[in-house]
């Protein structure tokens, strides 16, 4: 999870409306770029997960599957308690610093310590699942194109056609071991992206460039109208940050384009 420039091709987008803008993100490092798409993962799976349709918890469980496979693949819970540790420090060092609001710190501090102290007691991420047999057979049964049929899986088949309250408890069930590690990255996020400070610029001819003489960032957020028609496309490294917006007609390949878009800037860093 070392520090990257990243590609503009491969900017992370929130898919969220604010007052009639759109927010994309775009993470500086590979640290935030695989927090931003746990965050995704934790999206989908509550959302899925609180339906009450069987099709869709079959995607909040196929969700869970890709949360485990990150945390297989990478010591995501030690990363973020890292990151826990760092922005506590961060915020010590500011009751040096007159002006600062004593009470919004310490609740903010209170909240670290308290997610800091449940990751850290909660061992390996939901080991429980690992050694549940039932759903580590069912999780290679759902990496096989339509292994979750009836005729492959009967069981699960049979676990579906429960009441969806027995669905809903179990779904519950299993989630409950991921939400430390959602509720430290949650706050993680939540503090970097509060970090920064929008402006309002333009991008003339469709383009954006901004010099940094070595200061780093850590994400970059814009705000663009839906109705420009347009989306950025963006990299940053320690020199340089570059957006570049492009238009799309259906799905044909995307086109830069050559009016001025004005546009929201956040730089964040902690």
């Amino acid at each position: 999870m070392a520090g990257s420039g990243g590609s503009a091709s491969s900017c992370h987008v929130t898919k969220k409306v604010f007052d009639r803008v759109i927010l994309y993100e775009y993470p500086c490092n590979e640290r935030v770029r695989a927090l931003l798409r746990v965050e995704h993962l934790f999206d989908r799976l509550f959302f899925f997960a609180d339906s009450g349709e069987v099709r869709h918890h079959q995607i909040a469980i196929a969700t869970l599957f890709d949360l485990l496979d990150i945390c297989d693949r990478t010591d995501l819970r030690g990363a973020v308690l890292q990151d826990l540790e760092r922005l506590r420090s961060s915020l010590l060092a500011l009751r040096q610093h007159p002006g600062v609001d004593e009470q919004r710190l310490a609740g903010m501090l209170d909240e670290l310590q308290a997610a800091a102290a449940e990751l850290g007691s909660s061992g390996r991420i939901a080991q429980e699942l690992r050694e549940n047999e039932w759903l580590s057979g069912l999780r290679g049964r759902l990496t096989v194109p339509g292994g979750s049929s009836q005729v492959d899986s009967p069981s699960y088949y049979s676990w579906q056609i429960q009441p969806v309250e027995v669905r809903a408890k179990d779904i519950a069930q299993w989630v409950r071991p991921f939400l430390p590690l959602y509720k430290g990255i949650a706050l993680i996020l939540r503090s970097l992206r509060d970090s920064g400070d929008a402006v309002d610029l333009v991008a003339s001819q469709g383009a954006y460039q901004e010099m940094l003489s070595g200061k780093t960032f850590q994400l970059l957020r814009v705000w663009v109208s839906p109705e420009s028609g347009v989306f950025p496309e963006m990299s940053a490294n320690k020199y340089v940050i570059w957006i570049r917006f492009s238009g799309q007609e259906g799905t044909s390949k995307p086109q830069p384009v050559s009016s001025d878009i004005p546009f929201r800037l956040a730089r964040c860093n902690i």
